[in-house]
């Protein structure tokens, strides 16, 4: 195991490793314990009950924070036609086709998210061996696979991230910046363990909501008891 830094350690003894916390008091307790001297993400961990394995149980999808994320995405855009004129309008920081692909394959990657016209997803697909082990390619899914190229592109200006369990069926989100308001922070955190609870697949037994951990980036982790989580309708 990696050693620890003394701004960590010193952190962590700041929070009880045996207990669990309510959400506002996990998000107040991480922005305390942030290490760095820069503006840090505040990211929760969902561990899941479910099998990676089975299709029926894989979870990856997309959601709006109301709040935003912090950061700006840089948003590229393959399409052709009008949907060119389309993206140009929404704020696509990108927009093209053939020239665009050539650019990637030479080793380009100043962006941050992919969205693609289904007619350009044949040409797409030419680079899905690149883009895939980056978690870029264009999806269904996520929403970033449409004709829709004004709303795809504002929401993801807005503050859309994209989950999806790994194989140990954790997802891993941002939900801002330490310099977030707690409020903004914790309706960032329901909207996403919202949308988690809901993504439930019904072959999925037992416990869902394993446990969850809200941490910055380079703190400790801050866990949460997921029983005391109440969404508002």
């Amino acid at each position: 195991m990696a050693k620890r830094g003394k701004k960590f350690v010193d952190a962590a003894k700041l929070v009880d490793r045996t207990a669990t916390y309510t959400a506002q008091e996990a998000i107040e307790l991480a922005k305390k314990t942030t290490t760095t001297n820069f503006d840090a993400t505040v990211e929760v961990a969902f561990r899941l009950g479910i099998d990676t394995r089975k299709n029926d149980q894989q979870i990856r999808g997309a959601v709006v924070l109301p709040n935003g994320t912090g950061k700006t995405q840089r948003v590229l855009v393959f399409a052709k036609g009008d949907k060119v004129k389309e993206a140009e309008a929404a704020g696509a920081d990108y927009v093209g086709d053939a020239e665009l692909i050539a650019k990637i394959q030479q080793g380009w990657f100043d962006f941050d998210v992919i969205v693609a016209t289904p007619d350009m997803m044949g040409e797409v697909g030419k680079i899905g061996r690149v883009l895939g082990p980056k978690g870029l390619m264009p999806n269904p899914k996520t929403g970033t696979v449409t004709f829709d190229v004004t709303k795809a592109v504002e929401e993801i200006k807005a503050g859309k991230v994209e989950y999806r369990a790994d194989k140990a069926g954790i997802i891993h989100a941002p939900i801002g910046k330490v310099s977030f308001d707690n409020e903004k922070l914790e309706e960032n955190f329901l909207t996403i363990f919202d949308t988690i609870q809901k993504a439930k697949p019904a072959s999925s037994k037992g416990t869902f909501m394993k446990s969850v951990n809200v941490t910055t980036t380079m703190g400790p982790a801050v866990k949460v008891d997921p029983s005391s989580v109440t969404v508002k309708k």
